[in-house]
């Protein structure tokens, strides 16, 4: 895995490398906005995850993820972690361990 000093520069790269969607996460599945689509746990992998902190607040803090689903869509995913991580059911919190 690559080492990454800022979000931004990854999520960039990864977008480079065909991670083009965006994913938002909901309590049971990922969200394809821009392509009305829903990813449940069984059939998406985490092929990377990278963790960034920030400097002044705790409020920075998050963790990016390089998804792949099983029928070929390939995005990221933005989220808190820590205390601000999102409510999620048990079956997303493992994937996203």
């Amino acid at each position: 895995m690559k080492n990454y000093d800022t979000l931004s520069e990854a999520i960039t790269d990864l977008q480079q490398r065909g991670y083009t969607y965006d994913f938002n996460l909901k309590p049971t599945c990922l969200e394809c906005a821009s392509l009305k689509l829903e990813i449940h746990p069984e059939d998406f992998e985490v092929v990377e995850m990278y963790r960034f902190e920030g400097m002044s607040s705790t409020d920075d803090n998050s963790i990016l993820y390089a998804i792949s689903s099983q029928n070929g869509i390939k995005g990221t995913l933005v989220d808190a972690y820590g205390v601000y991580a999102e409510n999620i059911s048990e079956e997303m919190r493992k994937k996203l361990r």
